[in-house]
């Protein structure tokens, strides 16, 4: 809206020479009074004409422009009196529209932006120059969940932070995270200058080194424990070959007895390499989460089916209670079929000969996670108390000539320990003396309802 202010300085400019001649005129005598005042009032209605006009469209025009930058852009209607205004309204206009169409086209440029960064498989943070989180990509939210500044306290990032402000260029950091299950990552930060739109000063970027160094380290144990365990079988094979070779190549029974002997012993180096590679491949993959499910009376009933033959030759009992409908997810049945293999087993070969082993599923909570919870138990003579954490460890015995007579090759437990990190659930051992040994598992299960007792947290192990 035109301001009588201004209305009344435009006319004073377009009105102010001609008033001045007029009333010099009138003062030298050359102009009438009449005449003079008339000129005058007329001078003054069309300066103050002018200077509405003018003021009005120019208030117009600045509406227009104020609304341009708001997104939106209308042509105001300008006199044909002010050719010069309709020029600039025309001008503004296209003006407009030019910035609109580089506005959509930044956000286009940004949209696409934000799918790329959240598409990458590498987790990435964009920190604040007061080195806040300002967001992160769809990897770094399932990596940490919403609790990244824990990350950017570690010690050997925060370094890396400081070090890439100070001296302008990215800077590196080797991290070792140790939970929920253990993490090696490389961090990049990539100070940004200039900062980004959004005023994000440091790009974080991790790799996650996890799996390589797995490998090296799978590498390392594999023939540490190979040459260490297999020491052994093999000794005993090299020295029934040279037995059967000189003084019983001519004693059927002896022979036939070493041989036997031999077959144990070539069977428990099989085994021992076959669960060594197989607690490698799980420690390989043990910082992955799996992503199906598993139905876990299915799962049981399986495995009690494979493990008949073993059953018969101790005369042990296998007593089932099973609750229907639990199903554990994320869950790799493969891999918890293999826990209960290796749980039944485990019971089967070192509780009480001619026993009972009791095996049962129920819903389990956890912190107020839901989940289901897998126990085994056998009548044996238990564990000593102090043998209890180190069982997992590998090939831990507590009696080590009674678990090589059973068959046991001291890497069955290590293999559940790994299994049960990497479905993010846990394993209590409680063994109370002279009561033979519990092994409870429990493990998460997106989903599940009903009624739940609450997971025991005063267990040992």
């Amino acid at each position: 809206m035109a301001s009588p202010r201004r209305v009344a300085l435009s006319a004073l400019l377009v009105g102010g020479v001609p008033a001045a001649v007029l009333l010099a005129l009138l003062l030298d005598g050359s102009l009438g009074l009449g005449p003079a005042l008339l000129a005058m009032g007329l001078c003054a209605t069309a300066a103050l004409g002018v200077g509405w006009l003018w003021v009005h469209t120019l208030a117009r025009l600045t509406t227009a422009v104020a609304q341009a930058e708001q997104g939106g852009f209308y042509l105001p209607e300008v006199s044909p009196l002010l050719p010069e205004a309709g020029d600039l309204a025309h001008g503004v206009r296209r003006m407009a529209r030019s910035l609109e169409e580089r506005g959509e086209l930044v956000g286009q440029l940004r949209r696409a932006d934000g799918v790329i960064v959240e598409s990458l498989p590498d987790p990435l943070l964009v920190l604040a120059p007061d080195r806040q989180p300002l967001r992160a990509n769809a990897a770094a939210r399932l990596l940490f969940g919403a609790d990244t500044a824990a990350l950017l306290r570690h010690p050997a990032l925060a370094e890396a932070v400081e070090r890439a402000v100070a001296e302008r260029r990215p800077h590196l950091a080797d991290l070792v995270l140790p939970v929920p299950v253990l993490r090696d990552l490389q961090a990049r930060v990539i100070p940004m200058d200039p900062p980004l739109p959004d005023g994000g000063a440091l790009l974080v970027v991790l790799s996650d080194r996890t799996r390589e160094r797995q490998v090296e380290r799978m590498r390392a144990d594999f023939v540490a424990n190979a040459s260490h365990e297999l020491r052994t079988p093999l000794a005993s094979l090299i020295g029934f070959i040279e037995t059967l070779r000189g003084p019983a190549e001519d004693d059927p029974p002896a022979r036939a007895r070493f041989l036997e002997i031999m077959a144990e012993q070539s069977e428990r180096m099989r085994r021992l390499i076959d669960d060594l590679l197989g607690l490698s491949r799980i420690e390989i993959t043990e910082h992955q989460a799996p992503a199906g499910r598993a139905d876990l009376a299915r799962l049981v009933r399986a495995e009690t089916e494979a493990l008949a033959p073993l059953l018969a030759t101790r005369k042990v009992q296998l007593a089932l209670d099973l609750a229907e409908g639990l199903v554990a997810a994320p869950a790799d049945a493969e891999q918890l079929a293999q826990v209960v293999r290796n749980l039944l087993e485990n019971a089967i070969r070192h509780g009480r000969s001619a026993g009972e082993v009791v095996l049962r599923t129920c819903r389990a909570d956890a912190q107020g996670q839901p989940g289901v919870m897998l126990s085994v138990s056998d009548d044996g003579p238990g564990i000593p108390k102090e043998h209890i954490p180190r069982l997992t460890e590998r090939f831990y015995r507590v009696d080590r000539g009674r678990s090589r007579a059973a068959g046991g090759t001291g890497l069955g437990l290590a293999i559940v320990k790994h299994i049960v990190n990497r479905h993010r659930g846990r394993l209590i051992i409680e063994s109370p003396p002279g009561s033979g040994a519990c092994f409870k598992v429990w493990l998460p299960s997106v989903g599940q309802a009903g009624a739940t007792p609450s997971l025991e947290t005063t267990s040992e192990g």
